[in-house]
């Protein structure tokens, strides 16, 4: 433990970058236009969706890029546990539910990236309405969300590596 506090280096970039995905996120049209409930769920949602889209363009970059991938996925699970502990979840049921967190994440990576990767709107809209939509579907919203999701994977595959790995994002406009 002694050798792990000397070896620890600085987290600026990976907080910038974790800080940038949560303010996207957080963008009033999501949940005005994109009409994404403005609740817990809908903002944890919006989250999980820029998350995605910005974990897998840095997907195959290299051991680094991995390193840094995994230390903003860190970070992103430490702001879960601590805003579930600010919202009086109990101690005992914290890391099960950053546990299903955690599974939320990657069975929505899993749906998101395969219809990213096939460029099939109506499979990544459908995705959305089981994840984002889960009470009522918003089959115009959906879609919507569904090209702003393919524009963002689009911009933020023309951005370069180092760059997204120094702090900066350049996100579309939603």
């Amino acid at each position: 433990m002694l050798f792990g506090l000397f070896g620890r280096r600085n987290q600026d970039a990976e907080l910038a970058i974790y800080s940038q995905i949560v303010a996207q996120a957080r963008q009033p049209s999501f949940y005005t236009t994109y009409c994404v409930p403005d609740t817990i769920d809908g903002r944890f949602d919006m989250v999980l969706v820029h998350a995605v889209l910005y974990f897998r363009r840095l997907r195959g970059e290299g051991k680094k890029v991995a390193a840094f991938s995994q230390a903003v996925f860190d970070i992103f699970m430490q702001d879960m546990d601590g805003s579930l502990r600010e919202m009086g979840v109990s101690d005992t049921r914290v890391p099960k539910k950053v546990r299903r967190m955690g599974e939320a994440f990657y069975g929505r990576a899993e749906a998101y990236s395969s219809a990213l990767n096939d460029g099939d709107v109506a499979a990544l809209a459908a995705a959305i309405g089981r994840n984002v939509f889960p009470d009522a579907e918003e089959p115009v919203a959906q879609e919507a969300l569904a090209h702003y999701m393919i524009r963002a994977a689009e911009q933020l595959a023309a951005q370069q590596t180092d760059v997204l790995i120094d702090g900066q994002i350049d996100w579309p406009a939603p």
